[in-house]
C-alpha cells in the first residue's frame, strides 16, 4: 500500500512538472513557434511515458509484455486512422482546387 502511494505521488509530481513546463514554454514565449511546438511535443511524449509507467504500471518486464504489446498495437491502429484520414483529406483538397 505504501509503495503504491509513493508511486502515484511520484507520477503525479512528474506529470504536474511536465504540464507546468509546457504551459510555461507557451506562456512566456521565449522561443520561435516551431521550437516551441517541438518542446511541447517532447514534453507530451515524456508525459505519456510517465503515465504508462507510474499510473498504468507498464514496464519492460516479461510479465507486462502483453500489456505493452496491446498499447503499441492500439497506437498503431490510431496512427493508421489519423494518417489515412489526412491522406484522404489532402486528396480531396487537391481535387477541389
Amino acid at each position: 500500500m505504501r509503495r503504491d502511494l509513493t508511486t502515484y505521488g511520484t507520477g503525479y509530481g512528474l506529470a504536474l512538472l511536465l504540464t507546468l513546463g509546457a504551459f510555461g514554454i507557451v506562456y512566456f514565449r521565449r522561443m520561435a513557434p516551431w521550437p516551441t511546438f517541438a518542446a511541447v511535443l517532447g514534453l507530451a511524449l515524456i508525459q505519456v511515458i510517465v503515465h504508462l509507467r507510474f499510473f498504468l504500471h507498464i514496464d519492460l518486464k516479461r510479465s507486462a509484455r502483453s500489456d505493452l504489446q496491446l498499447i503499441l498495437f492500439s497506437l498503431g491502429v490510431i496512427a493508421l486512422m489519423v494518417v489515412g484520414t489526412l491522406v484522404i483529406l489532402g486528396n480531396l483538397r487537391m481535387r477541389m482546387m
